[in-house]
């Protein structure tokens, strides 16, 4: 069953919250597993994919940015972290983890073997959020709340 992570930051900003979602990713991806970060729109995934270029200056997280014309891609199979918006990654790329940055769940979402999700003290993201945790207890899934500290 798949189990969910939700990790709850102190800051307000998408800026704190895309830079926490590129520190998970490093963090996921250096644990083996395949990650994919599941964007709310085009912009923010174009915006993620120039952001894990640069998140440290001391390193580079490989990915690929798919949609669906690219997702089986020799590019995607070739890197441990892809990102997209509209569907999931092609099931040759055997993803085990996404990280969804989408207000809502997707309903592929249990096709992984973990789930994390980001909350910050934006009140969209907030309500967003709080709807998916209830989704997920609902549905029987293992939720399980980090708090994170400033």
């Amino acid at each position: 069953m798949t189990r969910v992570d939700f990790y709850i930051l102190p800051d307000t900003t998408l800026e704190a919250r895309l830079g926490f979602a590129c520190r998970l990713a490093e963090t996921i991806a250096g644990k083996g597993y395949r990650l994919h970060l599941h964007a709310e729109d085009e912009a923010m995934a174009r915006d993620l994919d120039d952001r894990l270029w640069t998140f440290r200056p001391d390193a580079y997280l490989p990915h690929a940015l798919v949609d669906s014309n690219l997702l089986g891609s020799e590019m995607a199979s070739g890197v441990p972290v892809t990102i997209g918006w509209e569907g999931p990654p092609a099931p040759e790329l055997a993803v085990q983890a996404m990280l969804n940055l989408h207000p809502g769940i997707p309903e592929w979402f249990s096709r992984f073997d973990r789930v994390a999700e980001i909350i910050n003290q934006h009140q969209e993201v907030l309500t967003a959020k709080r709807e998916c945790w209830q989704t997920y207890k609902q549905r029987g899934y293992p939720v399980k709340a980090h708090q994170l500290r400033g």
